[in-house]
């Protein structure tokens, strides 16, 4: 249990979990390139002791290994996890009150505890603040750990307040320095619902970031939590100390966090925010997105600035879905009736492709012929908070044997053995997707697609190359990515008119070929290679580089009554034009920071 980010780091030092960085290094793409390099080579948390520019250290990878995070809060893990499950299940409580005992001992220590002042703090500008640029083509430096603390207009106070992690963007732009910053956040968030109350009165929505404190609060900010448990109270939960806040000039201020930044957004008031290095491996671009006035910035005297990198998964951020999906446990199960697993496939960027386990009881005096119950499933998942942002939802009936939407390979091949194509393909069109996306027709906008599978096996899957996608004119270096999945090279994408008449082509030549059966998917790709290289590759490159709506089309597609279905289904996983770039590391200051790894230096042979 940690009073302070300090105390943490200390305790992690002591038991070899983290190393202090001694040399000078530049906030301007060189902490993140270093974060980058340690974690992919699963090293420690690293504690940058002088960051150019500023005399605040900084820490990153806390998060980055499960080991680690479990480490941290093991002390309070099995308490709050048991405190969740009482939250999605409370009858438990009433069948076994002396077994729960200790849990509601610890949720009462967790409400959140008001203090006097903003004693401790120090006031500085944002200029003062380690101001950390992550990828080469970022518009500046963003806070990427940040607590956004926000409350309810129509229903004020800290129990009904929002804490949320959005990006916020410090320098750069338009940004007035150390007077505005960027508040970037996404739908189905809740300070949206918070700002939409302010504006509706013609009043600024106050606003304060905390930035460090105990772990627990960074991980509040992320967490999906059981209605009306608050993340204020979740912080205290796993922290095992209860979250104290004070008020100062109107805004709520953490008096564990180690900064503070305070300010209002007023209504309507925009300026060009990114672009950023996102999570799915590309750079979320320059959009509008609300402006923060900033009242002001405090600081510990000798505060530490927490951070992350994110890019292409896997990234610290997985951890954090890890330690979610271990505390959370069974909760979608309460969620939506008949679900037996929702699994965010990291590889593809989380949001846009489910795996999903349902049940298919509609019948369950006959065998199940065809997806049913499953669609009723699938339906609600995608009108479920963060998970309707998805694009693809591939969802199966556990049936005879037992499968896992984990195991991702065994589980697709699950899918396209039984799959009809040209039934259990359901399309939406024109609505919503993540907002980091680009693969849609604009922002925040393309279309999802369900593809459902129950019942006997329909098909062995190929594992070779079938004869009929060979000598093809335009479509070359057929490669297998795992049983049942070609994919295939084709010249660089120019527009959809071009690319329906290739794809229509190649269709038409497959289905004249006689078809290929136990080839139920191809991909067409700029580099069959990668794609076909490994899972992630496929994964990755296949569905954040697709829209289903434009980019999906079959052999022997049709339409019946408005039902389109195919015998083999073919994506167009190639870049196209309105597509935000990939992130490319820096190779200047890939040089550079070779001097920590090398004789003498602080990170020697750890990558």
């Amino acid at each position: 249990m940690y009073p302070t980010l300090e105390a943490c780091v200390n305790d992690l030092e002591r038991n070899g979990h983290l190393v202090r960085i001694r040399e000078e290094v530049d906030p301007d793409l060189e902490l993140a390139a270093i974060h980058l390099r340690v974690f992919e080579a699963g090293g420690p948390a690293l504690l940058f002791e002088n960051v150019k520019g500023s005399r605040y250290r900084a820490v990153s990878n806390l998060f980055g290994t499960l080991e680690r995070s479990k480490f941290m809060f093991r002390q309070t893990w099995e308490s709050t996890k048991n405190v969740i499950a009482l939250r999605n299940d409370p009858i438990q409580a009433l069948k076994h009150p002396l077994r729960h005992a200790r849990s509601a001992a610890a949720a009462a220590k967790a409400l959140p505890m008001r203090q006097g002042g903003a004693a401790g703090f120090q006031e500085i500008s944002i200029q003062e603040l380690p101001l950390i640029k992550h990828w080469p083509m970022d518009g500046g430096p963003f806070i990427t750990l940040p607590q956004v603390y926000s409350e309810d207009p129509d229903k004020p106070g800290i129990m009904n307040a929002n804490l949320g992690m959005y990006r916020v963007q410090l320098q750069g732009n338009d940004f007035i320095a150390d007077k505005e910053i960027g508040m970037h956040y996404q739908i189905h968030r809740g300070i949206g619902i918070h700002q939409h109350h302010a504006a509706r009165k013609g009043e600024p929505l106050k606003v304060s970031i905390f930035v460090g404190g105990p772990p627990s609060h960074t991980l509040s900010a992320v967490m999906p939590l059981p209605e009306g448990l608050s993340e204020l109270t979740f912080a205290g939960l796993l922290a095992g100390r209860r979250f104290r806040y004070s008020y100062e000039d109107g805004y709520c201020i953490s008096r564990d966090a180690d900064f503070v930044i305070t300010g209002e957004i007023h209504p309507g008031e925009t300026k060009p925010e990114g672009p950023f290095g996102d999570h799915l491996g590309y750079y979320s671009l320059a959009h509008p997105f609300p402006l923060m006035r900033v009242h002001k910035v405090y600081a510990k005297p000798n505060a530490i600035w927490p951070f992350t990198v994110v890019g292409r998964p896997p990234q610290e951020d997985t951890a954090f879905g890890a330690l979610i999906h271990e505390l959370t446990g069974d909760a979608v199960k309460q969620e939506i009736p008949g679900v037996k697993e929702v699994h965010a496939v990291d590889a593809a960027g989380v949001h846009p492709l489910l795996f999903a386990i349902g049940s298919e009881r509609y019948t369950p005096y006959a065998p199940a012929k065809q997806p049913a119950e499953l669609l009723t499933i699938a339906n609600r998942i995608l009108g479920t908070g963060q998970l309707s942002l998805a694009k693809y939802l591939f969802i199966a009936a556990e049936e005879q044997e037992p499968i896992s939407t984990h195991d991702e390979a065994a589980f697709l091949s699950y899918i396209l053995e039984r799959i009809d194509l040209q039934r259990d393909l359901h399309f939406q069109t024109n609505t919503t997707i993540d907002t980091l996306d680009y693969s849609g027709t604009g922002l925040n906008q393309g279309s999802k697609v369900i593809l459902a599978a129950c019942g006997e096996k329909k098909r062995e899957l190929g594992i070779s190359v079938p004869s009929q996608l060979q000598e093809l004119r335009e479509f070359v270096h057929p490669r297998i990515v795992q049983p049942g999945v070609v994919a295939l090279e084709c010249p660089p994408f120019t527009s959809y008119t071009e690319a329906k008449e290739q794809l229509q082509e190649l269709s038409q030549a497959i289905a004249e070929r006689g078809g290929i059966p136990d080839i139920p998917l191809i991909v067409i790709c700029d580099d069959s290679g990668f794609l076909s290289a490994s899972l992630s590759n496929f994964l990755w490159a296949t569905f954040t580089r697709s829209n289903p709506s434009h980019d999906m089309y079959g052999v022997n597609s049709g339409y019946s009554f408005k039902h389109w279905g195919c015998d083999t289904l073919i994506i167009d996983a190639r870049i196209k034009p309105h597509h935000a770039p990939p992130l490319i590391p820096d190779a200047a200051v890939q040089k550079r920071i070779d001097r920590l790894f090398t004789s003498g230096g602080s990170l020697n042979g750890m990558g």
